[in-house]
This record gives structure tokens, sequence and C-alpha cells, in this order.
């Protein structure tokens, strides 16, 4: 049988929070994001709105690593729920790898998750997947686009991000890389698109 590549989202479509992706692969998976999403009105007494990992866990075995695009809650914030009940290493940029140890400090797994940095350029092997880091801006530091090269192809995941030619800190977003994975082929783009409809001009 034809083995496919399989992009699952947990979390994160038509909402705003709850960010989480599976990248499956035959016998391996990796995990983009580990957000939380945020109660509305209707909610009365809800903290915090997880996602259904229950597909994941049984699936735990196959899981190869955790990428994180980001530090913000939206991104991150499911890490120590989720990790109660899988265990998988975590790849992020510094910043977001900081943020990272201290929520699983205060739930007491962090001497059980092994964190690993990775800086813009970098790829990590895990499993059949090399994901590379790419910069982008966004509102918080050490954020960063994925290229995920798999077996059938490149498929680009950028986490959120802007396009910034003047940044306040830092680079700009890596758009000459995004250009040369664009012109050497790309499978499909996973784009965040938080309030991109405020902001399209007809």
């Amino acid at each position: 049988m034809t083995k496919k590549l399989k992009i699952i989202p947990l979390g994160g479509l038509n909402e705003i929070g709850r960010n989480m992706t599976v990248y499956e692969y035959g016998k391996d998976m990796i995990l983009v994001d580990c957000g939380m999403g945020f109660p509305d009105d209707s909610m009365y007494g809800v903290d915090m709105v997880m996602p259904d990992v229950s597909w994941l866990v049984k699936n735990r075995g196959r899981l190869r690593g955790i990428f994180l695009t980001h530090g913000h809650e939206d991104h991150i914030g499911a890490l120590p729920y989720v990790l109660e009940k899988i265990s998988a290493p975590i790849y992020a940029r510094r910043l977001t790898a900081g943020l990272a140890e201290l929520k699983l400090s205060e739930h007491g797994l962090l001497e059980k998750t092994q964190i690993i940095t990775a800086e813009p350029g970098e790829t990590i092997e895990a499993g059949c997947f090399s994901v590379e880091f790419i910069h982008v801006n966004h509102s918080i530091a050490d954020s960063a686009a994925f290229a995920v090269h798999t077996p059938v192809g490149t498929v680009i995941h950028t986490g959120d991000f802007k396009i910034d030619v003047t940044p306040s800190r830092g680079e700009m977003t890596d758009l000459t890389r995004f250009g040369e994975l664009g012109r050497a082929g790309v499978l499909a783009l996973l784009m965040d698109s938080t309030n991109v409809a405020h902001h399209i001009c007809l």
C-alpha cells in the first residue's frame, strides 16, 4: 500500500486558539504547536479550552517530536496538559523554549521532557521528517516558520507572522528563504491568518 502524507489539525481552524497540527507519514508523526483556546461569553466558569488529543494519545508511540512556532498561549498553552498524557522532545527557538520550560516546571514535568533549541537555518531530523526553522517577525521574539520536508514534498507551516520591513528588534521575516523554497516546489502551504479579513484591501 502506498504511503500518504496526512496533515491532521487537532485545533486552530476557524477559531483563535488551540493551534495544533499533526503531520503523519508511515510510522512517523510530528506535532506543530500545542495551544490552548479561550472561552467565549457562553462558557460560564470555563478558564481555558483544550484541544481533543485522544487520537494523539492512542498513537503516541509514533510521535517523533513537538515543534513550536512561538511562545503565545494559543500555540504553547496546552503543553503541560498534553505532556501529562504523551512524551516527546520539544524543539523551539530560545525564548519559546524558555517559556515552555516555565510551564512544564510549574506542572512538575520539566525533568521528564527534553527541550532542544534550534535557530533559523537549522534542520531537525524527526523520523522521516526534516523540519527546517525559518525566521519570521511576530509580536513576540524568536518566532519561527517551518519547512517540513517529507518523503513526498515540502510543506510550509508559517505560524503567526507579519511582513515588517523595519522591525523594532531583530531581522525581518526571511522572505529570501521562502522564495527559494517556492522556486524548489512546495506541496502545501499552511498559514496562520488571525484577523486577516480585517486587512484585506479590495
